[in-house]
């Protein structure tokens, strides 16, 4: 006959541990690959009916694999409307975008969290008190400022402003920089660095994961903003992806060339999914404000 000794009690616990542990797991697992599957449907159907003949779109039950797969709806929707322009206009204003926040946003940043200056808290929490007002609110009276400059119709009103930080990010980027040790900006000030070095050569290369997190954000932003070309582009030679998409699918509706909608619509998501794949991990850690410890 079996008997328990007092020596097999921490056993069973940590048996039992072990096995609560392995079983909120799995059901974690679960629930993530329930909500991915949920998630990856739309894309599915998207992917699918890009593949599919006209008349097939609307056969119920849905045909999830075309047979013939029609590849040359993707050339069709190309030569239906200008992508191609309309790609290199987003790809113009994404890029300038981006580094106009990149330096603009890392720089204030760095003197928000690294530079006593007279009044710095007052305002921080005014720059910060910023991101309260609705877009709403500052629509008009940015639009008639520009449009006194005369830069509607150009791709500048939708350019310059991000030169000149963006709230969010220098928030996200001054959280970061608090991580990073003082010793090592000690070292380079000791070592004859300036101000400007100590950021450009210390700082800036270490925060590599919130500098990816900012311009994934400004990227999938800036690629997929449609109210500022809306509101600033008139000429149709200068439309972005997105504005040019939403002049395919209001033709679209004349004639419901579906599958021609869906081969656009996933041609322009795919850059800002193959960014996110390819920065995943930094992306993810820069989120959670890793700095360098001491």
């Amino acid at each position: 006959m079996n008997t328990i000794t007092p020596n097999d009690a921490p056993v069973r616990r940590k048996l039992t541990r072990s096995q609560s542990e392995l079983v909120s797991k799995l059901f974690s697992y679960l629930l993530l690959c329930l909500g991915s599957i949920v998630i990856l449907i739309p894309f599915a159907w998207m992917l699918s009916t890009s593949l599919k003949l006209k008349a097939d779109v609307y056969i119920f039950p849905p045909q999830w694999i075309p047979q013939p797969m029609q590849w040359h709806n993707y050339v069709e929707a190309f030569t239906t409307f200008p992508f191609g322009l309309y790609t290199q206009n987003s790809v113009i204003i994404v890029v300038f975008v981006m580094i106009g926040t990149l330096l603009s946003c890392s720089f204030a940043a760095y003197g928000f969290s690294r530079l006593n200056a007279p009044g710095r808290n007052f305002i921080f929490l005014v720059l910060l008190a910023t991101m309260m007002l609705p877009s709403a609110v500052t629509m008009v009276p940015i639009y008639l400022f520009f449009n006194k400059l005369g830069w509607v119709d150009t791709f500048l009103p939708l350019i310059i402003p991000a030169w000149f930080g963006s709230a969010f990010f220098i928030f996200m980027m001054r959280q970061f920089f608090m991580g990073i040790p003082f010793e090592l900006e000690d070292s380079a000030r000791i070592d004859g660095c300036n101000t400007y070095g100590i950021w450009a050569r210390i700082m800036v290369p270490l925060s590599k994961p919130v500098l990816v997190t900012v311009g994934v954000f400004t990227f999938m932003g800036t690629w997929n903003d449609f109210m500022g070309p809306l509101i600033y582009l008139t000429d149709e030679n200068k439309r972005t992806l997105a504005l040019g998409l939403s002049y395919f699918q209001g033709s679209a509706r004349s004639a419901p060339d579906l599958h021609l909608l869906m081969a656009a619509s996933l041609y322009a998501i795919a850059p800002c999914v193959i960014l996110y794949f390819l920065c995943q991990k930094i992306f993810v850690k820069g989120m959670v404000f890793t700095g360098v410890k001491g």
